[in-house]
């Protein structure tokens, strides 16, 4: 094995530096080593690389019918489903871009980043909450074509019955009209799409975040950006290219992480994912115990969900060699706990949206430093440099700003030269937390800059509930920080100062003016009415102080 793998990391190595060497080829790759491999596991149906790639190509020649060409940008509202992995493939495969966006997102989310993104085109699920969200976006204008994916038809046949007999509320019908198509539609189409030319440098992804600023903007990810991480997290976690493991994928493919660690790093291993829409613990413990997973990415609340399950019902994980926990600090009562219950290490990582993500993490042979984010990613440089002077580069030990260099680094943000050169400092990325390095080189973080609110794995950013409370006609002043929980880690406390003459807003009114204006998981866990919010000396409400007053 050993012999076999260091042949396969000098050979790849040289390859994702090549300048041809995207996405694109790297499935083309896999599918002549290994076309009869299975790649797609949902809900026991199960799709092999031959079939895959069928698809793939008869979705680009939809895909280019319906006008998408290089450079154009595709919107993928979609959870984790073979839909996704199709419609990614055959997106990049045109030389265009995909616009990951939430399917939890609501409308006025979502017609924000459409908007800001240019994409014209967007797949769906058959959703009614989504539908309704974007029937409304067609209408008005911003969408010219939607691909409505049915959630029953990726499913084994029984289980299929059963969702369309049981499940009629979850389904919505595809409107009439030349501005949408079924995903049926979409493959139905003659013919194979022509392929530009794509190289490293070419945009692959919009992948939205916050930054260091708490609104939205899109890190522009690169073939080169998206393939040299999966390669790295081939590398860091010891893969092995003759086998086919099997990566549960309970984590949404629309957030970055997922998107290199179960569908990117999978495509370049050929290895078999086994998709779930989205985590519900019974169904999650029945895919492992049907799927019997080699390997598991997943955030702190999950495990910390896991570690809850009574011994008979916990997963069957006898054949798991890998677990990885990543968007936020791991608690390490959740590490050990899930460790000698599953008997299979858990190791710690980090990164960020505009790394594509991953830039540190603790050694898959369980050697790592307790309470640390890990070591560097191979060809990742980690400076650490002042906060008072961020041209100073600190020596070990020293606390300040974490900055990083590597292959996975984002281009920039989309359309926003004065932020992505705020964003980089002598051609650094600055990651906007705080940590220091040891002298093993394991880098410990200690604090944060931005106040990005960590919850269950998910950036919250307190200005986009702010922004969001402000549109109530009865707020003067709001603030939102983080509190500590003890399931999500974090959860969005809002504090609000009410005009006058509006005393008789309650926070019931409150939260029901949030509903449709953010996403659940940036729904506060409280909101207080206050007669006053603290401020700096020059007047501006401050959550630096809040924070101190509640938290101490």
């Amino acid at each position: 094995m050993i012999g076999r793998r260091t042949a396969w990391l000098n050979d790849t190595a040289q390859k994702v530096q090549a300048d041809h060497y995207t996405i694109p080829v790297m499935w083309d790759e896999t599918v002549a080593r290994h076309p009869d491999r299975d790649g797609v596991d949902f809900f026991g149906r199960r799709w092999s690389y031959r079939q895959l790639d069928k698809s793939v190509r008869k979705a680009a020649a939809g895909l280019r019918k319906a006008g998408v060409h290089a450079g154009d940008r595709v919107g993928l509202c979609l959870p984790n489903t073979p839909y996704y992995v199709i419609l990614y493939l055959a997106t990049l495969k045109l030389g265009a871009v995909v616009v990951n966006l939430n399917p939890l997102y609501s409308r006025y989310e979502l017609e924000k980043l459409i908007a800001d993104s240019g994409a014209r085109i967007l797949a769906v699920a058959d959703m009614p909450a989504v539908m309704e969200n974007v029937a409304a976006m067609v209408e008005g204008g911003a969408l010219d074509t939607v691909i409505v994916c049915p959630m029953a038809q990726a499913m084994p046949l029984l289980l299929s019955l059963a969702y369309r007999l049981f499940r009629k509320k979850d389904q919505a019908a595809i409107p009439g009209g030349a501005s949408w198509m079924s995903f049926g539609r979409l493959l139905a189409t003659a013919g194979e799409a022509p392929t530009p030319p794509i190289h490293r440098d070419d945009p692959a992804v919009f992948q939205y975040t916050g930054g260091t600023t708490g609104l939205p903007k899109a890190a522009v990810l690169t073939h080169g950006n998206l393939v040299s991480n999966s390669f790295q997290t081939a590398v860091v976690s010891l893969a092995d290219p003759g086998k086919c493991d099997r990566v549960m994928g309970v984590l949404p493919l629309f957030h970055v992480f997922a998107l290199t660690t179960v569908l990117n790093t999978s495509l370049m291993m050929a290895s078999l994912m086994v998709l779930l829409p989205r985590y519900e613990q019974k169904q999650f413990v029945k895919a492992v115990n049907r799927t019997r997973p080699t390997r598991l990415f997943g955030v702190p609340t999950l495990f910390q969900s896991l570690n809850s399950l009574s011994e008979d019902v916990f997963p069957d994980f006898r054949d798991l060699e890998l677990c990885v926990s990543g968007g936020a600090p791991l608690p390490e009562p959740v590490r050990t706990a899930f460790e000698k219950r599953a008997r299979c290490r858990l190791v710690e990582g980090y990164g960020l949206s505009e790394a594509s993500p991953t830039i540190t993490c603790n050694p898959a042979d369980g050697s790592g430093k307790d309470g640390s984010a890990g070591l560097a990613y191979p060809d990742t440089i980690i400076e650490v440099r002042s906060l008072e002077d961020p041209a100073n580069v600190l020596g070990i030990g020293q606390t300040g700003e974490v900055c990083v260099r590597g292959p996975q680094v984002m281009k920039g943000y989309w359309n926003r030269p004065e932020e992505s050169g705020q964003t980089f400092i002598d051609g650094a990325l600055r990651t906007g937390d705080v940590g220091y390095l040891d002298e093993d080189g394991y880098l410990f973080l200690v604090d944060r800059i931005k106040d990005v609110i960590l919850c269950g794995g998910y950036n919250v950013y307190p200005r986009v509930i702010e922004d969001a409370l402000y549109e109530h006609p009865a707020v003067e002043e709001t603030l939102v920080i983080g509190l500590p929980d003890d399931y999500r880690g974090e959860s969005p406390k809002a504090f609000v100062v009410l005009k006058n003459g509006a005393s008789d807003t309650g926070t019931a009114e409150l939260f029901a003016h949030l509903k449709n204006r953010i996403s659940k998981i940036e729904v506060p866990k409280a909101i207080e009415i206050r007669t006053s919010l603290p401020k700096t000396k020059i007047g501006k409400l401050s959550r630096a102080d809040l924070k101190r007053e509640i938290l101490g």
